[in-house]
């Protein structure tokens, strides 16, 4: 019970920082783009950049660890490559330099989560594990990468420039890579649930498919990354250019997305726990409306607006379990890192890559609306496809097997 807390919050944290180095071109675009002469539709390729990258690597560092059984030298590799990939950003004078050092940051950071959660997997109890991989995957990218980053980084910023922001944002990385090596271990192989037993040899990602609830994930993990990039990528744009708020009004409404999902990633898993992953993915995918519904056509105060998208941001809450929870509950206990892989690349590279892409030359055509309603479409096609998930809860299946 020790090491699993342990592990949370070093691997929690390291993944805290990590999204502060991926958020940051997002909350330093308004900057970025009038410094560089950007369109919006290189903004929306900036970010599809590195979901594009980082789609491949979550897939190939899964599979590789599964494969090789090793997780901690992918995780401090990880860490010590993004940092740097930060100080790069900072450097870049260009467009093209910029999209390819994002790219290269997407190659290094998208190992790190399927890795990290299959560890914590394996080294959590039943009753605990969708807590524990919500808390994992939500809490310190959130508190750190939604929260802190917009207010931390639009403030250095301001008062010097966005290169400055990069370089700062890219120390905290290189001493979580001195924490992992000193506090996680390779985890002790056991299946998950005694169900999960592999079969002979190598399973390939076509018979994952057998499953239903991992094409499902998947095609959550799709609209539901989009939902989110979408509004990582535009909702900055959106305050700034079309409701004319200041730079540091933006920064406090970005900053709310990291506070609701910091505090939903205890409430949404521990709620699934109880009541079962398929109606509380459902049920919060739903709310997830209110986000681009609020930016559009609420008129009220500004801390109104905050309120509202503080709730409607509590959809966040939900990815690790179609990511990470569910696919290991449903998938052979050695075949965890790869299924998730899948899921977590898929989502970034169909939702991630394509959603911020389309989107920017819908914005260039149409305005800055057409994004946020390309959110609240992926909003409602994520409650539907949760419609079709079969129950992986332990507490649930136990109760329908009794």
């Amino acid at each position: 019970m020790k090491y699993e807390t342990r592990l949370i919050w070093v691997l929690g944290i390291a993944f805290g920082f990590l999204f502060f180095d991926r958020n940051a071109a997002n909350y330093l675009m308004p900057m970025i783009a009038a410094d560089l002469k950007f369109n919006n539709q290189q903004v929306g390729l900036i970010a599809s950049a590195l979901s594009f990258t980082w789609a491949i690597a979550a897939f190939l560092g899964g599979a590789y660890s599964d494969g090789t059984g090793r997780r901690k030298i992918i995780l401090l590799v990880s860490v010590v490559a993004f940092s740097l990939c930060s100080f790069m950003s900072g450097l870049a004078s260009s467009f093209l330099a910029l999209f390819l050092v994002r790219m290269l940051m997407g190659l290094v950071e998208g190992p790190f989560m399927p890795v990290a959660q299959s560890l914590l997997a394996f080294e959590s109890s039943a009753a605990r594990r969708g807590h524990n991989m919500g808390v994992l995957q939500n809490f310190g990218s959130n508190l750190l990468g939604s929260f802190a980053a917009p207010l931390v980084l639009v403030a250095i910023a301001t008062a010097s420039s966005w290169r400055i922001s990069f370089f700062i944002a890219g120390i905290p990385g290189l001493v979580m890579a001195v924490l992992i090596a000193r506090y996680v271990h390779e985890p002790k192989t056991h299946p998950l649930h005694p169900e999960a037993t592999a079969p002979g040899g190598r399973m390939r990602p076509s018979e994952m498919l057998r499953y239903r609830n991992m094409w499902l994930c998947m095609l959550m993990s799709i609209v539901m990354v989009a939902w989110m990039v979408l509004g990582w990528a535009f909702l900055p744009l959106y305050y700034v250019k079309a409701r004319q708020l200041s730079a540091g009004e933006m920064s406090l409404l970005m900053s709310v997305l990291g506070l609701s999902a910091a505090f939903f990633s205890f409430v949404v898993p521990r709620l699934s726990d109880r009541y079962g992953r398929r109606p509380v993915v459902l049920a919060f995918n739903l709310i997830g409306l209110l986000v681009p519904l609020a930016a559009l056509y609420f008129n009220g105060s500004l801390y109104a607006l905050a309120a509202l998208i503080f709730i409607g941001w509590s959809a966040s809450g939900t990815f690790p379990l179609f990511m990470g929870t569910i696919p290991s509950e449903t998938i052979p206990a050695r075949y965890v890192a790869t299924s998730m892989g899948m899921v977590v690349g898929l989502g970034e590279i169909l939702g991630g890559v394509s959603g911020p892409a389309i989107a920017g030359w819908a914005a260039d055509l149409y305005g800055l609306r057409a994004p946020l309603l390309m959110q609240a479409g992926c909003a409602i096609v994520g409650m539907g496809l949760a419609v079709f998930l079969t129950e992986t809860a332990p507490i649930r299946r136990a109760a329908t097997a009794a």
